[in-house]
């Protein structure tokens, strides 16, 4: 006798399952094909992909640190040559201002102060965010207060972590991880790195280039004693093999800042040597102009990081906005330079303070155990639902490998980054997705054993099992969304990996096995063949 087993919207339900499947299937098609054959339908195939991880790819793990102490001595120097310049606006002598470990510090003459506003109210508006201590009414102490010192902090490693995606990108490194870890490190993976000591120099360089002009009235036998003109700094060249670094003495205070520059390239000058070009702004060209046209004749020092590439003589006044740089360049140097000052310089130091490397081969180690966990943990998923369930086992077998396949779609539409823990966290979806059907199969059991037709045990069965498996896998989801928040690098990934395992492996117990065991009734066959019980 055959049996009518139409549950509604069992079209939708077929003709759904059927365009997920068909669509997954070309979705994931570059993960099985050969390269020969992707490469004769690269124009037919879909060019996302799935992207290994570290542990998987190789590649480097570097714990980076932001020197928050040298940023703010800096911003505390910035500040003094800030208020210094205020009271020499305003003629407002003074006897000592310094910039110290906890602030700085101010002592003006009060003779000369002829403001109507309080000095404490006028250094607070000049300075802004600042917390000002006073000693008398002559004597000052600035400081910056904790919310602003809190939230300088926050920015200034919100800040560092952009211009290092972006330098990073430049190298062409696919998908590097970049994150924070806790209030001043930044954790930064990158898969696949070829050559892990150039992206190391790459981080390394705080690249803050400015322009200064050069003191002519310097003599080398005094800038090779210490001594600098009045006014003036020594700064020192690059140091050249075999000899010493030059020292030249500038203006310390930038005549121009690297900020404006928008853009700088790799180039070769007339007799084919290495140079960088670069191009400002609009306000930056306008200053660079002004620079160039009043100081004909003299030398103008590019200096990056606090060291003097190059100190040209201006020949003419330069009114483009665009320039070049010459420093006895390799062409990797030119090129390293001009990637750094698109991307932007640093707005502090940063230093590696831990470092992990993973080999190639290594991570085809990993890959090749992680096809072996999984494949093993397959086979005898399908062999325990068999020997348990007989037929509906078979089709929870079935829904398995539908599963796998919406998975490795959706984890491919995203781009996903999959690593070792995100494999075990693929095979820990495949226990979960047969665990839905225990709990179906069973309550179809109980059913059946109260004297319920079996068609009917079989509809009861995973109506009565729905919300269970929700609130079993909801509870799960959020564990794995806690772990996506809050965790870090392949944590993550086992956190994305799980979650899309969830939704999948409800989707295919659910809707694909019932599916099919609609298809086997409709045909006419017997229940009880279905299920040994």
């Amino acid at each position: 006798m055959s049996v009518s087993y139409a549950p509604r919207k069992f079209s939708w339900s077929f003709l759904i399952v059927a365009v997920l499947c068909i669509l997954s299937s070309y979705i994931v098609s570059p993960l099985i094909l050969s390269q020969e054959q992707q490469n004769a339908w690269s124009s037919w195939l879909p060019e996302r992909s799935i992207n290994l991880g570290l542990d998987l790819q190789g590649g480097s793990y570097l714990l980076l640190e932001v020197d928050n102490d040298q940023y703010f001595d800096d911003q505390l120097a910035h500040m003094r040559s800030t208020l210094r310049q205020a009271l020499r606006s305003e003629k407002i002598g003074y006897n000592a201002i310094e910039a110290r470990t906890d602030g700085i510090y101010l002592e003006i003459r009060k003779e000369t102060w002829m403001l109507d506003e309080q000095p404490k109210a006028w250094i607070k508006r000049v300075l802004g965010g600042v917390q000002v201590e006073s000693e008398g009414d002559t004597r000052f102490t600035v400081r910056v207060n904790e919310q602003e010192m809190k939230q300088r902090t926050s920015q200034l490693v919100t800040q560092t972590i952009e211009i290092l995606s972006r330098r990073i990108d430049e190298t062409g490194t696919k998908e590097p991880l970049i994150q924070r870890q806790g209030n001043n490190r930044i954790l930064l993976q990158v898969a696949g790195m070829s050559n892990p000591d150039q992206v190391k120099k790459i981080l390394g360089t705080t690249a803050q280039m400015n322009f200064h002009l050069v003191d002519e009235r310097a003599t080398p036998e005094a800038l090779m004693n210490g001594n600098a003109p009045m006014g003036s700094e020594i700064f020192y060249g690059e140091e050249q093999e075999g000899q010493a670094a030059i020292p030249y003495a500038l203006n310390p205070t930038p005549a121009l800042m690297g900020d404006t520059l928008v853009d700088a390239n790799p180039s070769v000058d007339e007799m084919g040597q290495p140079i960088v070009s670069f191009r400002f702004n609009n306000q930056g060209a306008r200053r660079f102009g002004e620079i160039t046209q009043a100081n004909v004749g003299k030398r103008f020092a590019v200096v990056l990081d606090g060291k003097v590439i190059t100190a040209p003589q201006i020949r003419s006044p330069i009114l483009e906005g665009t320039g070049v740089i010459e420093g006895g360049f390799t062409a990797q140097s030119a090129s390293d330079l001009a990637l750094l000052l698109r991307a932007g310089a640093l707005p502090a130091d940063v230093r590696i303070v831990e470092e992990r490397s993973v080999g190639p081969s290594l991570g085809a180690d990993s890959i090749a155990a992680g096809m072996v966990a999984s494949i093993v943990s397959v086979v005898l998923v399908v062999a325990f639902m068999l020997i348990s369930y007989g037929l509906l086992g078979l089709f929870a077998s079935v829904a398995l490998c539908v599963n796998m396949l919406l998975l490795f779609a959706c984890l491919t539409l995203l781009q996903a980054t999959l690593t070792l823990p995100g494999i075990a966290g693929i095979v820990l979806t495949l226990g979960m997705a047969v665990d839905a059907n225990v709990l179906i199969y069973e309550r179809i059991k109980e059913e059946f054993r109260r004297g319920i037709a079996l068609s009917l045990a079989i509809e009861r069965g995973f109506k009565g099992a729905f919300a269970t498996i929700l609130d079993s896998n909801i509870t799960t989801l959020i564990a794995a969304m806690i772990l996506f928040f809050l965790g870090s690098g392949t944590i993550k990934g086992f956190a994305v990996t799980l979650s899309l395992g969830i939704i999948t492996s409800m989707f295919s117990a659910i809707l694909v096995t019932r599916l099919l065991v609609t298809l086997w009734l409709n045909a006419g066959r017997s229940p009880r063949v279905a299920l040994p019980l």
